[in-house]
């Protein structure tokens, strides 16, 4: 965990410093006695957990954390127990009052890090939600029928004025729809579907390689537009 002290005492920083190297897995980004500077790093910089006290020169430390746009967790490092409602008002980690000593800072290091893995657990699990979500299918008004479209067999589709062409690999077919690219850009997962012209959507599985304004899909050559040149080459890492 990525962790800054913010005390106008440079005894009491040195204290929790001396409390954090004797625990694995923390890492101390940064010290600040001047709540301002704190401010500037705590908005910049990716934090996991902040040990914070209150009362300090131009700025209580409540105060402080209502300015930080990405409030991390806090544990409030304090002389005075009066604070402690408006503390976890704020929904504080833990409390801690000074002088610290390290068993109960050990204990709330311990409630830090629980609630840093249970965040880190409902991310993985949103992030495996999301790739699960995707579709690999959908279905496509032919004439008179809703065809169904593999995605994974999708190699690009062509506009063709108020119609999109599908072109299927590896059988070589088409099929043809009345639909637009806004339409149908709303039903392909984004992350394997890319539109590198005005009349053209490409799988990106199928690019067979890149040429200065061309993309080949096999033995198709798919001009690649001025206006989604930047995006395109942005998504190959070209």
């Amino acid at each position: 965990m990525t962790v800054v002290i913010i005390d106008d005492e440079p005894l009491a920083i040195e204290v929790i410093e001396s409390y954090l190297a004797q625990v694995d897995g923390m890492e101390l980004l940064a010290t600040c006695t001047n709540p301002l500077d704190a401010i500037k790093i705590l908005n910049k910089r990716k934090v996991d957990l902040i040990f914070l006290d209150i009362e300090m020169p131009n700025f209580n430390g409540l105060e402080l954390a209502k300015n930080i746009e990405n409030l991390p967790q806090i544990i409030i490092t304090t002389a005075y127990s009066q604070y402690a409602l408006d503390g976890y008002e704020l929904n504080v980690t833990d409390y801690l009052i000074k002088p610290i000593p390290f068993p109960r800072f050990l204990k709330a290091i311990a409630r830090a890090k629980n609630n840093h893995e249970l965040e880190l657990r409902s991310r993985r699990v949103h992030l495996d939600e999301t790739v699960v979500s995707e579709p690999d299918f959908l279905f496509i008004k032919a004439e008179y029928d809703r065809v169904r479209v593999n995605l994974n067999e999708l190699a690009y589709i062509e506009g063709l004025k108020d119609y999109l062409k599908f072109h299927l690999k590896p059988q070589g077919k088409a099929v043809l729809t009345l639909s637009s690219f806004k339409e149908i850009l709303e039903k392909l997962p984004p992350s394997k579907f890319l539109r590198v012209h005005r009349s053209f959507v490409v799988n990106i599985d199928f690019i067979t390689a890149i040429q200065k304004t061309k993309i080949l899909v096999g033995e198709v050559r798919i001009p690649i537009g001025d206006k989604y040149k930047k995006e395109v080459f942005k998504r190959l890492n070209l």
